[in-house]
């Protein structure tokens, strides 16, 4: 937890600024028993009114001091944990979004959500408490005994003797509390789970009638998240009700044994009061911090989950050193290529070795599960390779800085993603100064101006969420115009045309060979028909390469490609 109040650094004027205060008003709510231990020995006992007035002022004055000190030491208390609780959110998203694909995968995206928004949003209360009450409840309490033991050194004893009985219910609590509250956050990262798979999934859940199901599901998670609430809720519940009634027990022995004293003549009427007004103060200090002890093992359950994030080391980084680009612009090669998912027992892709050029279009086909997309994935350094070397321009990728290759790279992803904003704005995604023109010419040769164009709003139209208001073809262009907007060395498509019909595809590819003469493109395909013009196919089985060569020569002595080709084809148009 203290690496991660590292990040308190830039506020540490506010903290200093707020010490300063909270001191202050300690002294200020220190010294307000003591004037009306005088009030009542000077002015009241002995009826002196001019006294009381003047006295009674003079605590005015020093309760307003007080109070303004108080509600600045809140004020630069809020600025300080909102701030903090920024930089945990920019850092958690900074270091979450160098990850790769095998640190997203071992996290979740669900943990991530919840991790940088709830588990922050729970050292920010800590911090603000620790601000506002443990700073001030130690100086107060350890002021409060050093001033009663000035009123009345046996008394004094009565009260010290309630502090360690104090300390052990706290003990005990918090010792109950912190496991619970490490479950309270998995469960929660449980229920964003079931909650966000309901919610992107619901076209399914309705097409398949499972909302009683899903309903169920999430009754079931919910529950367990609220049953481990009530759980740490009954016993917080026991706490407070305990601490009070110590307190009022205190109080009674107090007012009990001082009017013994009293009686005696050992003590007087104005210091019996004072020395109440402190033994409650040091109580209250107490049950503050019983609240922090409480409130801090919840926080540290979240800091260790931060922290556990932070603490991952991106697999993939940047070269010390990068090796300057060449002169050649958009080949890519793979050399003796093989790579395996953690804990994988068998490679995805083995043994992987071709080129391709400016000019070129190399296509990869096979069947489901072949490492078709895996093979693409290496390209923009998605993982690193197991053995062998991916050469872009010549040059190993693990010595180019991750944005410069990506610069290099249209990459249009099997699933497309577009965001909320408008579809110029998504348009503009890898080029953001890309002017209209650039963004309208890029839609025409994905075949999307034309749908854009019939919208009440055209490229300023709004999409929604995943851009689930358009249709899967609709947004497929639109990714594709996105990577075409961009103007790449290398192009690369991940069966990127399956949901658009055979005339968009055909004239989508007739649009794209004349666009991208001079670039290199990598086109992954499930339909023969979109790949039969290409100047390369490459044949994967098993992630070994079948075959490389063009259709005609894939047909004569390829076997695997000719039962894909079968498949989707008659004779004549085989023939």
């Amino acid at each position: 937890m203290l690496k991660i109040y590292r990040n308190l650094k830039p506020y540490i004027f506010h903290i200093i600024g707020i010490v300063v205060l909270v001191f202050l008003q300690v002294l200020a709510d220190l010294y307000l028993p003591t004037i009306m231990s005088d009030i009542i020995n000077d002015g009241i006992i002995k009826e002196n009114v001019g006294y009381i007035m003047h006295e009674g002022l003079y605590m005015l004055l020093i309760s307003g001091i007080g109070a303004v000190c108080a509600v600045l030491a809140s004020l630069l208390s809020s600025q300080v944990s909102v701030g903090f609780g920024r930089i945990m959110r920019n850092q958690v998203f900074e270091h979450v979004e160098g990850f790769s694909m095998h640190e997203f995968a071992r996290f979740g995206s669900s943990t991530l959500i919840t991790r940088t928004t709830n588990d922050v949003v729970q050292i920010q209360t800590a911090t603000i408490m620790i601000l506002n009450f443990m700073l001030r409840s130690p100086i107060m309490c350890i002021g409060a005994v050093m001033l009663a033991y000035s009123k009345d050194k046996k008394l004094t004893v009565l009260l010290l003797e309630t502090l360690p009985v104090v300390a052990v219910i706290i003990f005990i609590v918090g010792k109950f509390v912190m496991p619970i509250f490490r479950q309270v956050q998995k469960k929660i990262d449980k229920l964003n789970l079931v909650l966000r798979e309901s919610l992107t999934g619901i076209r399914v859940i309705r097409a398949f009638n499972r909302e009683k199901h899903e309903k169920k599901r999430f009754d079931t998670v919910n529950g367990d998240l609220t049953d481990t609430y009530i759980k740490v809720n009954r016993i917080m519940a026991f706490l407070i009700p305990a601490l009070m009634m110590i307190l009022n027990i205190l109080i009674v022995a107090i007012l009990w044994f001082g009017s013994v004293r009293i009686d005696a003549g050992d003590m007087d009427l104005g210091a019996l009061i004072a020395f109440l007004q402190y033994a409650m103060q040091i109580l209250f200090s107490l049950i503050a911090m019983a609240v922090m002890f409480i409130m801090i093992p919840r926080a540290q359950a979240a800091a260790d989950r931060i922290e556990e994030v932070l603490e991952v080391k991106p697999e993939i980084k940047d070269p010390v050193y990068s090796i300057p680009s060449g002169k050649e612009r958009g080949y890519v090669a793979f050399d003796h290529v093989t790579f395996r998912y953690h804990g994988a027992e068998e490679p995805a892709v083995k043994d992987i070795s071709f080129t391709a050029g400016p000019g070129e279009t190399t296509a990869i086909i096979g069947g489901t599960g072949s490492g078709k997309t895996t093979l693409v994935n290496l390209i923009p350094r998605f993982y690193d390779v197991e053995s062998g070397r991916v050469l872009v321009d010549g040059i190993d990728v693990h010595n180019i800085p991750q944005k410069k290759l990506r610069a290099k790279i249209g990459f249009v992803p099997q699933k497309s993603v577009l965001f909320t904003g408008t579809i110029a704005d998504n348009l503009r995604y890898g080029k953001a100064d890309a002017t209209k023109d650039d963004v309208i010419y890029a839609a025409k040769i994905a075949q999307a101006d034309e749908f854009v164009s019939s919208m009440k709003d055209g490229y300023n139209t709004m999409l929604s969420e995943g851009g689930l208001n358009l249709s899967g073809g609709q947004k497929q262009r639109l990714s594709i115009a996105r990577a075409l907007v961009r103007r790449p060395e290398i192009y690369v498509f991940d069966d990127s045309f399956s949901a658009l019909d055979f005339k968009t595809d055909a004239k989508l590819r007739a649009a794209l060979r004349k666009e991208t003469q001079d670039a290199t493109v990598i086109l992954v395909a499930q339909r023969v028909g979109s790949i039969m013009d290409a100047d390369r196919i490459i044949v994967l089985d098993g992630g070994t390469i079948a075959g490389i060569g063009t259709h005609k020569e894939l047909l004569g002595r390829c076997e695997v490609y000719r039962e894909i080709v079968s498949s989707q084809l008659s004779q004549e148009e085989m023939a």
